[in-house]
């Protein structure tokens, strides 16, 4: 009996560890064929949901950690939620918000009737689920949703990893999403112990607007490097304003040397006297200075507008401030050959005005197909120059009344005039005789006129002496017989004055031998 017992005991032990064992190794199976983390939820693999207390996540599905682990791991798992979300679901910060007092809410997708989003405070914590009403057909076809699912893919890395800045707002003009580059800007203008929040942070302090679509110069002010110029372009997309700020630090660095180089160019040219109009190679023009004003009475208000070239012309021949031709027509050609001469480099030329003016304008080309007109008001330099020339003619006309001959030198030995009796004289008229017009030349017509004498070769030194001379006196016979008086005398600057008078008039029609020159034919 007592065996018997005891062999039943013996069984009943081995039936209870043969059960245990089962037990745990069903346990280990199960263990072993779980996929990922350990998770409180036990709905199906295609749930989308997440649990959080406060801005922590506490647990979440394989599919809801798919969808924070795409985005840049930049901020809090609610806030890069919030950041993937908003833009599907309109409003959901503020419902979130609104939570503790509504208990739950449910809210559709604002582009997609087959998504909805539900969220629930439970105990403290907040449940934050993605249902899909009507996606069991979409998704079973699992080709489709790779071929989606790696388009996404490339989508999102290829946004994550453009230099560029792009962020999109709603129409509160929050921030509700942004790529990787607005990102780090955005963490680099945190405090040490200040983390991103929702929603994101702007970044332009001046606002964004859509009508600027084709360009919207805005900078950021950064503590080592200044200012920093971004050119902003946005567009309407699904309600939201999608913006892009492209770098332009090199284009205003550009244009604000350029602005400084014209700057300077103007104050240059400010100074001149000469009126200058620079003209581009469409021929607008593009640069002018106030002597241009005072020149062409042309008011600064119309200059500024840019006008072509031949509205400058039109206006200024509109002031008389162009030579007046016969007809239209001919100015108006005369004004074509005008652009081409200067295009080339060839156009200089003095405007008589009708209002007496007499201006030199003068047409030069510039690099890139410019074009550069300068005018020059020269009536008093004309003016003195027709008074010299008057001058001039007068003193001829004063010499030729004179019965004496004159022949003037200039101290470098010239002969730069003479009269009339000078001509009537000895035959030279140094306007168009072909002989030298030095000293050495004259007195050598001279002497082959006149008798042989030794009274030449004293003129000749005497002209050529350099230095202050008593005036002196001579005679010489000409070849037809006539005594002619001469008389030298010093002028100032150092120019000689040589005067001839006839004594014997009763000159005959025949030469006299050179051997007998006071011996009458």
């Amino acid at each position: 009996m007592a065996f018997d017992w005891v062999l039943a005991a013996g069984m009943a032990l081995a039936a209870v560890l043969a059960a245990l064992g089962g037990v745990f190794i069903l346990a280990a199976l199960q263990a072993g064929s779980r996929d990922g983390p350990y998770s409180i939820f036990d709905g199906p693999p295609n749930e989308i949901t997440f649990l959080f207390d406060g801005d922590t996540m506490v647990d979440a599905t394989a599919g809801a950690r798919a969808i924070l682990a795409l985005g840049p791991q930049v901020g809090s798992p609610l806030s890069r939620l919030l950041a993937h979300l908003s833009v599907r679901f309109s409003g959901l910060e503020e419902r979130l918000l609104a939570l503790p007092v509504e208990g739950q809410f449910t809210l559709p997708a604002a582009h997609n009737d087959d998504e909805l989003l539900r969220a629930e405070l439970r105990g403290g914590l907040t449940r934050i689920s993605l249902l899909p009403a009507q996606d069991a057909r979409r998704m079973s076809d699992g080709l489709s949703l790779i071929a989606m699912d790696q388009e996404l893919s490339t989508l999102r890395s290829t946004v994550s990893s453009a230099p560029y800045l792009i962020w999109r707002e709603d129409t509160d003009d929050q921030v509700i999403w942004a790529n990787a580059a607005y990102l780090l800007e955005a963490a680099d203008r945190l405090a040490p112990d200040e983390d991103l929040s929702w929603p994101l942070p702007r970044l332009f302090a001046q606002a964004v607007s859509v009508q600027a679509a084709s360009g919207q110069r805005l900078f950021l002010n950064k503590a080592d490097q200044g200012k920093q110029w971004f050119d902003v372009r946005s567009v309407l997309d699904n309600g939201d304003r999608l913006s892009y700020a492209l770098p332009a630090d090199a284009v205003v660095q550009a244009e604000t040397t350029l602005r400084d180089f014209m700057q300077t160019l103007t104050k240059t040219f400010a100074h001149l006297p000469t009126g200058l109009a620079i003209f581009d190679r469409q021929r607008q023009l593009q640069l002018f200075n106030p002597a241009l004003v005072d020149l062409t009475g042309l008011q600064p208000d119309f200059l500024t507008m840019r006008p072509a070239l031949f509205a400058v012309l039109d206006a200024m021949r509109d002031r008389n401030m162009i030579p007046e031709p016969k007809n239209y027509r001919t100015w108006r050609k005369q004004m074509t050959d005008l652009e081409k001469a200067a295009a080339s480099g060839l156009y200089e030329e003095t405007w008589n005005l009708p209002s007496g003016q007499t201006y030199r304008v003068i047409g030069r080309p510039y690099p890139n197909g410019a074009l550069a007109l300068m005018f020059e008001d020269i009536s008093t330099e004309m003016t003195r120059t027709r008074r010299y020339r008057a001058d001039l003619e007068l003193g001829q006309s004063v010499i030729d009344a004179m019965e004496d001959a004159m022949a003037v030198f200039a101290q470098s030995g010239l002969l730069v005039m003479t009269n009339t009796a000078y001509a009537d004289l000895w035959g030279h008229d140094p306007a168009t005789a072909l002989t030298d017009g030095n000293i050495a030349g004259v007195t050598a017509h001279w002497r082959a006129q006149s008798a042989p004498t030794v009274q030449w070769a004293e003129v000749e030194n005497f002209l050529t002496t350099i230095g202050a001379r008593g005036p002196w006196a001579g005679e010489v016979r000409l070849l037809d017989g006539r005594l002619v008086s001469f008389r030298i005398k010093g002028l100032q600057g150092g120019a000689r004055l040589v005067s001839f008078r006839v004594i014997n008039h009763a000159a005959k029609k025949h030469t006299v031998p050179i051997d007998d020159p006071h011996k009458t034919a």
